[in-house]
């Protein structure tokens, strides 16, 4: 029996698909909610290579999902962050492929300045965390900076107002990158201004600032948003040039301001904080200049009174010098007679001690009979230690290798004996050319080559008037010959 004969017979409700129900579920709720405005809390957030914006959007009993589409993602002053309070505007919709409904955001805002606030402070709360607003990274600012990169509007007051304030202190080159100061183009300008200054080479072509200004006018919360972007506080922290932040009014703080290495309340007191005033820097000048004149001049007083002082303690310098001047004068009078005597006994003395030829001669015969004793002795002193060495050998039974090597030894020694012996000979003939040098040159026959003369009286060198007068015969010897008279 077929089990499908008795089958129930067919409802008069209608057949749809799947996909005609959801087509049917979709018109419905677009039809209905085609613009809505919802309020709510942020919650999961996430953002794929595509670039569109997903989103949760809850209270405390229901949840509902959201998309951005890339383009009007792009376009929001505002990013939606977790834990934001934000009233989202769009249509409803269904995602047929999960069978679950959203909403398609066109618009999405902050819900009011509490939540504004509230996401700043839990910014704030991050990037503290993190150290970013610790003292010790804050850079000192130059004293008087060369170049001074301002990150600003153009077109608006604040540029006018730091360019005339730096022009009434100490006027310096000013370089300006135009950004947007509010929407949503401000914070990404502002962020790449600052690494565009920072990328820049010190003394090119666009020589990089000494100092970074960034500035804009007041405003409210929405209109300063951008500074609070977590995008320019990072950028403004790892800046190697030292920064002022001055954004908004003195009552408006930002993220920047907190990051930056000094804060100013308005865009003329970052001017201000920038350079000095430069009359003021030559009124000190001027200060200190006659400062170190009065200085200098008090301080020469000083040491002349002191100079008077030590001067009168001193004694006079007549009385310092008469016992010098006595005693020179004692021994100037004694100096003739002392010259004299000590003249007179080195003649004596070198009369005794002169360098006679016979003496000379002498020790040279003598250096030469040692020379040659010394030279007929080496050879039979050699000669006989070759044949003891001989002797030695004969009685050694050595091999042919060991020979070799022996014998070569010996001839070792032998040449070195014979070296030595040649040096001590050509030691000695030198020394005796040098005494023979000696004698020439103290000999008496050099000093008659200067114009002197030896006089003889009856064969005998004389040296007073009373001998010669004696004398049968005398005889005088110059350099050239001799005269007797």
């Amino acid at each position: 029996m077929d089990l499908f004969e008795h089958a129930t017979p067919a409802s008069n409700a209608p057949e749809f698909t799947v996909s005609e129900i959801a087509g049917a579920v979709k018109a419905a709720i677009e039809s209905e909610f085609g613009h809505v405005r919802i309020r709510g809390e942020v919650g999961r957030v996430s953002r794929p290579r595509s670039g569109h914006l997903y989103l949760d959007l809850k209270d405390d009993r229901a949840v509902l999902s959201g998309i951005i589409w890339k383009g009007r993602a792009d376009a929001l002053a505002q990013l939606p962050e977790e834990g934001m309070e934000v009233i989202a505007t769009g249509k409803l919709t269904t995602f047929p492929g999960q069978s679950k409904y959203q909403i398609i955001i066109e618009d999405i805002a902050p819900a009011g300045a509490g939540a504004l606030m509230a996401m700043l402070e839990k910014r704030k709360a991050a990037l503290q965390a993190e150290g970013l607003f610790e003292p010790a990274h804050k850079q000192l600012l130059p004293y008087l900076p060369e170049i001074i990169g301002v990150v600003t509007s153009p077109s608006g007051a604040v540029i006018r107002d730091i360019l005339h304030r730096l022009r009434d202190r100490f006027p310096r080159k000013v370089l300006v990158w135009p950004v947007a100061v509010q929407g949503a183009k401000c914070a990404p300008e502002v962020a790449a201004a600052i690494r565009g200054f920072n990328a820049l080479t010190p003394g090119g072509a666009l020589p990089r600032p000494d100092l970074l200004i960034v500035a804009r006018g007041g405003g409210s919360m929405e209109d300063l948003w951008g500074f609070n972007e977590e995008i320019v506080a990072r950028a403004a922290f790892e800046s190697r040039i030292p920064l002022i932040s001055a954004v908004g009014h003195e009552t408006d703080t930002t993220l920047i301001d907190f990051v930056s290495d000094r804060r100013a309340p308005t865009p003329t007191a970052a001017a201000e904080m920038a350079v000095p005033v430069r009359m003021d820097l030559f009124a000190a000048l001027d200060n200190h200049g006659a400062r170190i004149s009065r200085s200098v001049t008090q301080g020469l007083g000083l040491r002349q009174q002191h100079l008077r002082d030590l001067g009168r303690a001193l004694p006079q310098p007549d009385a310092l010098l008469q016992g010098p001047r006595q005693r020179l004068d004692y021994l100037g009078e004694r100096l003739p007679a002392a010259l004299k005597a000590a003249a007179a006994g080195k003649r004596v003395q070198l009369a005794n001690t002169a360098l006679r030829p016979g003496i000379l001669h002498r020790g040279i015969s003598e250096q030469r009979r040692r020379l040659e004793t010394l030279a007929s002795r080496l050879e039979p002193a050699l000669r006989r230690r070759l044949d003891d060495a001989e002797r030695k050998l004969a009685g050694v039974r050595l091999s042919p290798p060991d020979l070799t090597r022996a014998r070569e030894r010996l001839d070792m020694r032998v040449q070195r004996l014979i070296d030595r012996a040649t040096r001590q000979q050509d030691s000695q003939r030198a020394r005796l050319e040098a005494l023979d040098r000696l004698r020439e040159t103290l000999g008496y026959r050099e000093t008659l080559k200067r114009g002197y003369a030896v006089v003889r009286a009856d064969g005998a060198v004389v040296t007073t008037t009373d001998a010669v007068r004696k004398a049968g015969s005398v005889e005088i010897e110059f350099a050239d010959g001799r005269v007797t008279i």
